[in-house]
């Protein structure tokens, strides 16, 4: 699945082309490489998204995108949040 339709399925980002335009601003990172919004991404995978002065690091536990609104957490677990100092 793509990393922007992943993220839209998952509910960490409301709207797929919020996703995309992120991506575009390479503020996601996968596995530690910088992706593109059409990026594949795989179960195991950690990413790796900074939301303005956060940093969110996450690992991919379901890229299956038929799920029900109270199963989108089965899809993530997150590793990490820190704050970024600028």
């Amino acid at each position: 699945m793509r990393i922007d339709k992943y993220l839209k399925v998952s509910r960490l980002i409301k709207r797929r082309t919020v996703a995309k335009e992120v991506a575009d601003h390479e503020k996601i990172t996968i596995n530690g490489k910088v992706c593109k919004p059409s990026t594949e991404i795989k179960v195991n995978d950690i990413v790796q998204i900074r939301f303005g002065l956060k940093l969110v690091t996450f690992k991919v536990l379901n890229t299956n995108e038929y799920v029900k609104k109270n199963e989108a957490l089965l899809m993530y677990e997150i590793l990490k949040e820190e704050k970024i100092e600028d």
